[in-house]
């Protein structure tokens, strides 16, 4: 398990929106919340959450403003170690140099963002000329941005399944696939994930739960391909969460958080995170937690919410 390094101090007048945040954040109930309340001192990382929870750039935007630059450092301010973007791929690339030269003055980790997720086709399942055409057009644009962001996983959902094709053969086609990106990323140091996601939200994918994506990445035999489990998606589709985090374990990346039903910050649903958590804490892990949900209400509360429910189940 790696140590970080501690985050360095930023001014509180680093962005005009700085000061107004802290006089609401004054006002939390909650005391860790706030201002000037001590942080969890003996978690993983120096940002005072044990984990490295990861909001999305926008999730504050209520009390920091529309500025992907601000927003990360709203997000440091309130602890958080990491953020993620899934359209940082579609980001200009000043804009992507830019995040990543924040992120490292804030000592921050950056979650995968998205190099492929075309929910409406066909590709990774087939063997054609055509798909490998897409792919390498795909995995150079994702190596580009890694290499302006310093980012070192990309997301990938492997598109639709086909009803004509034997299962097997789909797969075995996944598999080649992957390995053919694979050699396109490794050299820049960037890890493919590839994401299970629920059929009752995203009916006809090929990819759908744990065992099959471990499976997979267990044939590419590669370092450089991985799994994001994604908590919500997997509390449908098969619940069993811890077990299958084990099982998983040396295959397993990253994390995406949701909880069910609904899809919002933990707590608002059935996902047990605390226990989660605190199990993912006990193995060591130092990933990041991309908080890939919605919130429970709007505005500046709603915010405040999401706050609140990360300092809950971190409290193990």
């Amino acid at each position: 398990m790696s140590m970080s390094k501690p985050r360095p101090v930023r001014g509180v007048s680093r962005r005009s929106f700085l000061g107004a945040a802290a006089a609401s954040l004054a006002a939390f109930s909650v005391s860790p919340l706030k201002a000037g309340a001590s942080l969890l001192p003996d978690g993983n990382n120096s940002s005072g959450f044990r984990l490295k929870y990861a909001p999305t750039l926008g999730m504050f935007s209520e009390h920091a403003g529309k500025d992907p630059l601000d927003n990360l450092i709203f997000a440091a301010d309130q602890g958080f170690g990491a953020v993620f973007d899934n359209g940082l791929m579609n980001r200009a690339p000043e804009l992507q140099q830019k995040i990543a030269s924040e992120l490292n003055r804030l000592n921050m980790d950056l979650g995968p963002f998205v190099a492929y997720a075309d929910f409406k086709v066909e590709s990774f399942v087939l063997n054609n000329e055509d798909v490998r055409t897409l792919l390498r057009q795909t995995m150079n644009r994702a190596v580009e941005t890694a290499k302006r962001t310093n980012a070192k996983w990309a997301l990938v959902v492997p598109g639709r399944y086909n009803q004509r094709m034997e299962w097997d053969y789909q797969t075995a086609n996944v598999i080649d696939n992957l390995k053919f990106c694979v050699d396109m990323c490794a050299p820049a140091g960037l890890v493919l994930v590839i994401e299970p996601l629920n059929p009752w939200d995203h009916p006809g994918l090929f990819l759908k739960d744990m065992p099959q994506a471990y499976q997979i990445c267990r044939s590419v035999n590669s370092p450089h391909c991985k799994i994001v489990d994604d908590l919500y998606h997997q509390q449908i589709s098969e619940g069993n969460l811890i077990t299958n985090i084990d099982r998983s374990w040396e295959e397993i990346a990253s994390f995406h958080l949701g909880d069910n039903p609904g899809r919002k910050e933990p707590g608002t649903g059935e996902i047990n995170f605390k226990n989660i958590f605190k199990h993912l804490h006990a193995k060591g892990y130092d990933g990041v937690l991309c908080m890939e949900h919605g919130k429970s209400s709007p505005g500046r509360e709603g915010e405040k919410a999401v706050i609140e429910a990360y300092r809950a189940c971190d409290a193990f």
